[in-house]
């Protein structure tokens, strides 16, 4: 039996435009702003604290939701045995008067390494019978997908906005779950995706697909030298748009020439002399994603 969604008080705390901070005095972060409906860093921030948010348990998530004003919680989770090597799939959903955020959870970069080098399995059927996914991702997805649906469904009384969002594997899930409810249930479909350090998801017929239906409303984030994006190798996978950089110093680009990116990748990865072949992982890390995104709002 499927739990009842945890209810919480709702209460509106947003604050009002903050005043310049004396000399000295940190800029405090802008809210979250529950009437957004367009692209911004400010927007990009919160969904990357809702994707960190995504590796809590339960009752940490519930009580984040009541602090950032969300009325309903419910938890998604699917367990796997082996010889899946994930052990299960795990997102939440917030639901407010006026925005519904759905976070997939990710996994560790060691593990999904592993995971995505392997070239034994077969693609899995991409939504709508459009293109192909990686094997994992397409299982990983179905596992929690008929939960994610019928709750956004029943969550969905206002015409709230619907935001995905998700870190590494969680990312690869959020941007499938939109391209899914896109092509397959359009009147559930989310207003914006952003993900962080997401791997390669998909092949290039899907990916047009998705480009076509989030041409201004799915963002994916990369940060310097995170490994994650680079995998699985293409061909066979490709990412979908639109790229946000971030670079070597913590700035996010809007777009950047690949020979700049290139060098900018280079610094990063020559920054730490005594251990060069570290920056890949530590770039992937969703704290390091958070800390520029915060930057670049303060």
């Amino acid at each position: 039996m499927r739990p009842a969604p945890a209810r919480i008080d709702s209460q509106d705390k947003h604050r009002h435009p903050a005043q310049p901070a004396a000399e000295g005095v940190p800029v405090p972060v802008p809210a979250l702003d529950h009437h957004a409906t367009e692209y911004s860093l400010q927007h990009a921030y919160w969904l990357a604290r809702a994707a960190a948010l995504a590796y809590e348990d339960e009752a940490a998530i519930e009580q984040e939701a009541k602090r950032w004003g969300f009325g309903r919680v419910r938890h998604h989770l699917t367990r796997f045995t082996p010889p899946f090597p994930l052990e299960d799939t795990q997102a939440y959903t917030l639901a407010s008067d006026h925005m519904i955020i759905t976070a997939f959870r990710g996994t560790e970069p060691q593990q999904i390494r592993d995971w995505l080098s392997d070239s034994t399995t077969p693609p899995w059927p991409g939504p709508a019978r459009t293109g192909y996914v990686h094997y994992g991702f397409g299982q990983a997805l179905e596992s929690v997908f008929p939960a994610v649906k019928e709750t956004l469904a029943e969550f969905r009384t206002n015409g709230q906005t619907v935001w995905f969002t998700g870190h590494s594997l969680g990312g690869a899930l959020a941007m499938l779950a939109g391209c899914r409810m896109y092509l397959e249930e359009p009147r559930l479909r989310a207003d914006g995706i952003y993900t962080f350090g997401q791997p390669r998801t998909c092949d290039r017929l899907l990916a047009a697909a998705h480009n076509k239906g989030f041409k201004k409303s799915m963002y994916r984030f990369v940060n310097n030298n995170d490994i994650v994006p680079l995998m699985p190798p293409e061909p066979a996978f490709t990412h979908v748009d639109t790229l946000r950089y971030i670079d070597s110093s913590g700035a996010v680009h809007e777009s950047m020439p690949l020979l700049g990116r290139m060098t900018d990748r280079l610094k990063g990865a020559t920054a730490d002399v005594f251990a060069p072949a570290s920056d890949g992982v530590r770039d992937h890390l969703m704290k390091n994603y958070l800390a520029a995104l915060e930057k670049n709002i303060r």
